[in-house]
């Protein structure tokens, strides 16, 4: 019986040994796509408990607390940090299989070198522990003995990005962080918010957007003011993909019926979504931006807890729509003259993982790997989906380009779900070399392993298309 999270869990053979702890350890950390706060990396936020940190905004720890029966004040609720942290050690003895009981104790070890494991015995000597150390542990620190370089937060097109103008103005500051750009507010025109949003990107712009030209005006204003702040990337949560072809005529129009509130057809918002992302992906082509699509997600599918706590807090699932054609058509509709930008392609349900791994070689481009098969993202971030995503783009694609792990994350906490996802990374490469389907050529092997952990991210978003050597 191995001992629990020795220095091989999850590392099966030899050969996933060797790479880890030789290659994979020791790479710094891209991490291009996060829920982070710039305004707490600034202003170096020290928390006032290991609750406030691990436990406030955490969908994963949440989801579990209620399936085991907890009541909502100790999640969500007016309950105190300590209240909180005791209900969490409660629970944690019975996630076997899931996640949850690795990342705990993983992190656990990683930022406070506490060994034990939390449970309801051992909840206050580690609440007082994990909470002594925080005093001098702010959100920089937690950044820094991860090794993370780069840090791409998410950002909505009205964001004033004043703390990320304050970063990039620091010297010496060891990672960098980087706005990118969210415009999904923007898209969704169904939603009853949208004339509200809309007034809010004209308080924001100067002036009135009273048509399909002046809210795209409006929106190459805010990409060229996101891309002077340092922006690499765009992001879409794409939850439902269309498609519908329309002329500019036809989409203006409906962009006015959506601005006097009235009722739009599927084939309408299809229109108007096809027309804005269509608009917006040869504007991120422009600047050599990467293009990120987050496909599947089934939002907020509790009205009850939605009208209660709002958008976020866990009441979300997997979509299981059918899709391939639509996306392919968006793509193609930019790649036909040439206006397709580097796109990074995520799937929520993973019966779409050959979908993407297909997809993405359609449209590749000379000098990188243009089109990418995201990593395992949210319900799939653990140990099987990050297997599969694995397996799929090793046999559809080449796992030696891919750009790697990201965290999707709003805690400072999650930064070893790299370390989880390396350990797994090395263990699937091992176990080819192991079976006799890869020859152990140590040299070769440790560069695919940084390649995949760190350089290849690092290559794919900052080397421009027409010069192809990277800059940090």
């Amino acid at each position: 019986m191995k001992e629990f999270l020795n220095d091989d869990f999850l590392l099966e053979t030899k050969t996933a040994s060797y790479l880890y702890h030789n290659h994979a350890k020791k790479m710094p950390i891209y991490d291009f796509h996060c829920h982070l706060s710039c305004k707490e990396i600034y202003e170096d936020k020290h928390f006032n408990s290991i609750s406030e940190v691990w436990l406030k905004g955490d969908h994963y720890k949440w989801r579990a607390l209620r399936q085991y029966g907890i009541d909502e004040e100790y999640i969500t609720g007016s309950k105190s940090d300590e209240e909180k942290f005791a209900k969490w050690a409660e629970v944690v003895p019975y996630t076997i299989g899931n996640p949850l009981h690795t990342w705990t104790h993983l992190e656990l070890k990683r930022y406070f070198n506490i060994n034990d494991i939390l449970t309801p015995a051992t909840k206050d000597k580690i609440f007082k522990e994990c909470n002594e150390k925080l005093k001098s542990m702010g959100v920089r620190e937690m950044i820094k003995m991860n090794n993370v370089k780069v840090i791409f937060t998410t950002d909505d097109p009205v964001d004033d990005l004043v703390y990320h103008q304050k970063l990039k103005e620091e010297k010496n500051l060891p990672f960098t962080v980087l706005p990118a750009f969210r415009p999904d507010k923007a898209i969704n025109i169904e939603k009853d918010w949208f004339v509200d949003y809309i007034k809010s990107l004209e308080d924001v712009v100067g002036y009135k957007i009273e048509n399909l030209d002046l809210l795209k005006k409006a929106l190459e204003e805010r990409i060229e003011f996101f891309a002077k702040i340092g922006a690499k990337a765009s992001d879409h949560a794409l939850d439902t993909v269309v498609y519908k072809e329309a002329s500019e005529q036809d989409v203006d129009n409906i962009f006015k019926k959506a601005l006097n509130k009235e009722e739009l057809s599927f084939d309408e918002i299809a229109a108007y979504k096809t027309n804005i992302l269509l608009f917006l992906g040869k504007e991120y082509h422009k600047r050599d931006w990467v293009m990120q699509y987050h496909i599947g997600a089934l939002r907020n599918v509790s009205t009850r807890m939605f009208n209660k706590l709002g958008p976020d807090t866990g009441y979300d699932a997997i979509q299981d729509q059918v899709f391939a054609q639509s996306l392919a058509n968006i793509l193609d509709a930019l790649d036909v003259n040439d206006n397709l930008s580097k796109t990074i392609l995520y799937c929520l349900n993973p019966r779409d993982n050959e979908v993407l791994a297909a997809l993405i070689n359609c449209f590749q481009g000379s000098g990188t790997s243009k089109i990418q098969f995201g990593s395992a993202w949210w319900f799939n971030d653990q140990k099987d989906g990050i297997e599969r995503h694995l397996e799929t783009l090793s046999q559809f694609a080449l796992l030696s380009k891919f750009v790697g792990m990201l965290t999707d994350s709003r805690s400072f906490l999650s930064f070893p779900r790299h370390e989880f996802f390396r350990r797994i990374l090395c263990n699937h490469i091992g176990n080819l070399v192991e079976a006799g389907l890869y020859p152990f050529d140590k040299e070769l092997l440790g560069k695919i392993v940084e390649d995949i952990c760190y350089n290849n991210a690092l290559n794919y978003f900052n080397a421009n298309t027409k010069n192809k050597s990277p800059q940090i």
